[in-house]
């Protein structure tokens, strides 16, 4: 079973390619108490900033059909307390489990500082650059939805960032091409996709948004087949690799993601509803995979690209 879930990618030799979305797993803390985090492929913790950041207004959450909206814009405790407690947290009890650090800002400088230092963390194996959140005032969105912007700052994070870049790319753009080939020019070793759609609810009794935002990000299944497309139409114009999510729920929304061009899996909204959602994935893949007659998912990743090559 441990070589048919393998996955190896830049600075990541994953055991298996299922691991929880930042914003949807804290720093694992809390996961913790239900299960053993050694049996993820790795986790995306949440987004760090230079300095604590309390976030958006409340409320911050609001239920969708199918998902849910939110717009916690980016509450952390700071670059200094994650790398003096977090994260030598999760090394102490988790020497294996390889981390990947997202990382967020309000400007370019913040983007560099922050990359410039997280990867001395011993455990952290890759950073997920954040340029498209989508509930921040100052910057987020704003660096993921013009290219040249965006490959200027892969370009400057890539200068001082010890670890591999993988750049999140947000949905919410006329055509996300131009941007997945400006951060490829901009020398990214990778992509995460997506992140959530920008949406909004309205309160029937007060005539106002519920969220104290107004907007929110979108996420759960209801935004899969946008993650889907998305992901085929970047995996046939490029070559990195991609960390796939979107209302990922089950083990064939793992395989499809991998299908269309993915090569690991980030579950996200999932956790809220199913705390145990990554172990159980990482239990019915193998099965899965051998009623679907897939030997390993290394075979699967080169069977689609050899297929989009051809296409």
């Amino acid at each position: 079973m441990a070589e048919t879930l393998r996955v190896k990618l830049p600075g990541l030799d994953l055991k298996n390619p299922i691991m929880p979305a930042s914003g949807c797993f804290g720093f694992g803390k809390e996961y913790g108490d239900y299960y053993d985090l050694n049996e993820l492929g790795s986790i995306m913790i949440k987004a760090t900033t230079p300095k604590a950041r309390f976030g958006n207004e409340t409320p911050r959450v609001a239920e969708t059909p199918s998902g849910m909206l939110n717009a916690i814009g980016l509450q952390n405790p700071g670059m200094e307390v994650v790398m003096a407690n977090y994260l030598p947290e999760l090394a102490r009890d988790y020497p294996e489990l390889p981390i990947i650090a997202n990382v967020a800002g309000a400007c370019e400088e913040d983007y560099v500082e922050v990359c410039a230092h997280i990867g001395d963390a011993p455990n952290v194996k890759a950073i997920e650059l954040n340029i498209s959140c989508p509930n921040v005032r100052h910057g987020g969105i704003a660096f993921g939805t013009d290219p040249e912007v965006a490959g200027r700052l892969t370009a400057a994070v890539k200068k001082v960032a010890k670890v591999p870049v993988y750049v999140k790319l947000s949905p919410n753009v006329t055509d996300i091409v131009p941007i997945a080939k400006a951060v490829e020019a901009g020398g990214a070793d990778g992509f995460t996709m997506i992140n959530t759609l920008l949406g909004m609810r309205i309160d029937l009794q007060t005539r106002k948004p519920i969220l104290a935002n107004q907007t929110g990000g979108l996420s759960g299944p209801a935004i899969k087949p946008v993650a889907i497309r998305l992901i085929h139409q970047v995996a046939s114009i490029s070559n990195l690799p991609i960390i796939g999510m979107g209302g990922v729920q089950t083990v064939d929304d793992v395989l499809e993601m991998f299908m269309a061009g993915a090569s690991a899996v980030a579950v996200g909204t999932a956790n809220f509803t199913d705390p145990w959602i990554c172990p159980k994935l990482i239990q019915q893949l193998p099965l899965r995979m051998a009623e679907l007659g897939i030997t390993s998912l290394e075979q699967l990743i080169r069977e689609v690209r050899e297929e989009k090559k051809r296409a």
